[in-house]
């Protein structure tokens, strides 16, 4: 049986993926060697070893998901545990939270960083993907199928943004619509959603007028000007923004060199994390970055391929989320970087340093690869059995989908 399910897995996705992360640990050494000794005191090969960490626990992960059957995650009591863990997770953090870069999104656990934004991100996935399905029969009537859903979608987006976190917020929002556009919802529904949000806006602007002078900080608000003339002010609003141009004009089309990076050292800020796609331009040239933007972009593009061709609502919804995530993180990320968009403090996934973002991106992407492995059992099966065919549910036991089909 496990030789089946090995054979029905999609390994174009598993091999992307892997090439993406052990890139991202070259450039995490590459572009944080210089800035681990100045400004943090520690080995040059410090935070290379904890992305190494960081990556073994998340590879650890994407293995549990990828093996493990995606209906599983329709189980109320774990939608139930999603909805009340993310709320109470994200509430905590006003009391038991650390504060770092101006935002109070993080725990701190020892000489380690939990950020439970970024766990937000899968599990509104899942809990739209999930509630969406199941609706189906009544996605339209606006009270029973569209609002519950929402409300749990604006008030997370609505924690975050008060930590300050508009970033996470903003991508957790998007993924959210892309679910919800994608969820076979008429234009007319839609479009009283969209009001109904507009209706959480304003509720929440109290909220967000007691904290402006954490939301709206000077550093927050020097990211809106740098970004809109950079070189008026380069030696500080514009600071980041003119040295990311600096190491991207620099890079050209062949690039300095790996390890050959000059805005890294101490020139560029956040070079590990935020900009690391300077870095990349700026020792790799184009083919840097045409090796990220490419295995990115497959990753979404086979994601929606898959969300498209599978048989099973929930199924899909999950892959064009994932999709939908790893998309609208890439570019807010490349966006700030290039300046086409303020800068948000946005990763690059699967390259930048950060533990949570590399493990849920990693959960994510196991999910997609399950799906995309049921997806392309379902196909086998209708090939041998014709068209009309109907491939067994996958409930149950983990192998029960691959053992003899039943009659039923």
């Amino acid at each position: 049986m496990l030789k089946k399910i090995l054979k029905s897995f999609d390994y174009s996705i598993i091999v992307v993926y892997i090439l993406l992360c052990l890139f991202g640990l070259v450039m995490i050494y590459s572009s944080s060697m210089v800035v681990a000794v100045q400004r943090y005191g520690v080995d040059s090969a410090y935070f290379y070893d904890k992305q190494k960490l960081n990556l073994l626990l998340a590879f650890t992960g994407f293995l549990v998901t990828a093996f493990l059957p995606y209906k599983i995650y329709q189980s109320k009591k774990l939608l139930a545990f999603i909805m009340f863990g993310s709320v109470l997770g994200l509430l905590a953090l006003f009391v038991f939270g650390h504060t770092s870069n101006n935002a109070q999104s993080w725990f701190k656990i020892g000489s380690s960083q939990l950020q439970p934004a970024e766990f937000v991100k899968i599990g509104i996935i899942i809990y739209l993907a999930a509630v969406y399905a199941k609706k189906q029969a009544y996605i339209d009537t606006f009270n029973r199928g569209a609002i519950p859903p929402l409300i749990f979608l604006m008030v997370v987006c609505g924690l975050i943004t008060v930590q300050p976190d508009v970033g996470s917020a903003a991508i957790i929002f998007l993924v959210g619509c892309t679910i919800i556009v994608s969820s076979g919802m008429k234009l007319k529904t839609m479009l009283k959603l969209a009001g109904l949000g507009l209706g959480f806006v304003v509720i929440f602007s109290p909220l967000i007028l007691i904290q402006k002078d954490k939301i709206f900080t000077p550093v927050r608000v020097s990211r809106f000007t740098g970004y809109l003339d950079p070189f008026k002010n380069q030696g500080e609003e514009g600071l980041q923004l003119v040295n990311s141009y600096i190491a991207i004009g620099s890079g050209g089309i062949k690039g300095q060199g790996l390890g050959q990076s000059i805005q890294k050292l101490g020139y560029l800020p956040e070079s590990h994390t935020d900009f690391i796609m300077a870095v990349i331009a700026e020792e790799l040239g184009v083919a840097g970055v045409l090796f990220v933007i490419g295995g990115l972009s497959y990753l979404v593009l086979r994601g929606i391929y898959i969300g498209i061709h599978s048989k099973d609502q929930f199924g899909s919804l999950l892959a064009i989320g994932i999709s939908g995530l790893i998309a609208i993180q890439t570019f807010i990320n490349l966006g700030g970087v290039s300046g086409l968009i303020p800068i948000t403090g946005v990763t690059l996934p699967f390259i930048s340093y950060g533990g949570s973002s590399l493990l849920v991106l990693s959960l994510a992407v196991g999910v997609l690869v399950n799906v995309a492995m049921f997806t392309k059992y379902e196909e086998k099966y209708k090939r041998k059995q014709g068209s009309h065919a109907e491939a067994p549910d996958q409930t149950g036991k983990l192998y029960k989908v691959y053992s003899k089909p039943h009659n039923g």
